[in-house]
């Protein structure tokens, strides 16, 4: 039944691939795509017309309101929807800005159907979606499921500092520590969190209260 579906909007200005992700994410069982915008304002036009989504796939880069505003925009309107942003690299300072704007995680545009099919259901389902940069481990701390490890104090200081603008040089200075320090708290929590990026840094901060922006 549709009912049942994880009913799905695209907002991105590139129309060919817009289109392509559209049809491919309508031929499985458990979508259904309820509309396609080219930017944060036409997406604001078809939440009007159209039944609410679930999820939202939204690029970044677009013009006339850009997915950033559109999902500040979106998250104050319309907090049940999860926002997973599209990006064409693995930029950690656009995703950390999206992740601030109310983003629940993000997906490479390169990403293969299955692997974006897979990335929705689990943006739906456990509330947060990170490309391959986010354990299984983590996925269940942050939905509740395990316990968080503990942390040091430097480190907790560390995590909160990642979730700013800082580079890793300006975040040495600021903790008045060597550069070579900050990448052992770095490395340390990479580890203990099972996790590969500074964007997974940020978004278990977040998850986990340990931030809030």
């Amino acid at each position: 039944m549709d009912t049942e579906k994880i009913l799905l909007g695209i907002v991105d200005d590139h129309t060919l691939f817009r289109n392509g992700v559209a049809a491919l994410m309508g031929e499985f069982a458990e979508l259904k795509v309820v509309f396609e915008a080219d930017n944060g304002i036409q997406m604001q036009q078809m939440l009007a017309r159209h039944p609410s989504p679930n999820v939202v796939l939204m690029d970044i880069n677009m013009p006339d309101m850009d997915g950033y505003d559109a999902t500040k925009w979106l998250k104050a309107k319309y907090p049940q929807i999860r926002v997973l942003a599209l990006s064409m690299f693995e930029d950690d300072r656009a995703v950390i800005r999206m992740i601030k704007n109310g983003a629940s995680g993000y997906v490479l545009k390169e990403s293969k159907p299955r692997e974006l099919l897979e990335a929705i259901k689990t943006i739906h389902a456990k509330g947060v979606y990170i490309n391959e940069l986010v354990s299984g481990k983590l996925l269940r701390s942050v939905s509740g499921d395990e316990e968080p490890p503990l942390l040091t104090n430097k480190e907790v200081e560390f995590l909160k500092l990642c979730c700013s603008e800082l580079t890793y040089k300006e975040i040495a200075a600021q903790m008045i520590c060597s550069h070579r320090t900050v990448d052992n708290y770095r490395e340390a929590l990479f580890l203990k969190l099972h996790i590969k990026s500074r964007t997974g840094l940020v978004l278990y901060a977040i998850q986990n209260e340990i931030f809030k922006f």
